[in-house]
């Protein structure tokens, strides 16, 4: 009984820590090279952070069909505390192109300012704007 209740209470200590996880919700992405934008769902992946492509649009706001949906963005990135995240990847759907990626969350916490690395050349992803 005694293990139960352990068990319990550490299992629900864990899913409150991983609700409390200020960057987790959806995010609308700054418009690539197309002008094309996405919203992305950041949600956790075993210690870490993970954001999935859930709905692509064009430049006029128009839902777009996209292969992509349901693929991975953002992979591995880790918290490190105030706001920031470090360690990920993020794949440029329209470059084809993953980047060493960290992300801050700014605005109060209503943006989340994105930046990718491939070797020493550095992309601005911009400031993603919270959706939900």
């Amino acid at each position: 009984m005694y293990r139960q209740l352990i068990t319990a209470f550490s299992a629900l200590s864990l899913s409150a820590s991983a609700m409390s996880e200020p960057a987790f919700g959806t995010w609308q992405t700054e418009p690539d090279d197309n002008g094309n934008y996405g919203h992305i769902v950041v949600s956790p992946c075993a210690d870490k952070l993970c954001g999935e492509l859930v709905q692509s649009f064009s430049v006029n706001g128009e839902v777009l069909e996209s292969e992509n949906i349901g693929r991975n963005i953002i992979w591995d990135m880790t918290a490190i505390g105030d706001g920031r995240y470090d360690g990920g990847k993020i794949w440029s759907p329209d470059r084809d192109k993953t980047y060493k990626s960290k992300m801050e969350l700014v605005d109060d916490g209503n943006g989340l300012a994105v930046e990718g690395c491939i070797l020493f050349v550095c992309r601005d992803g911009g400031t993603w704007r919270r959706v939900k």
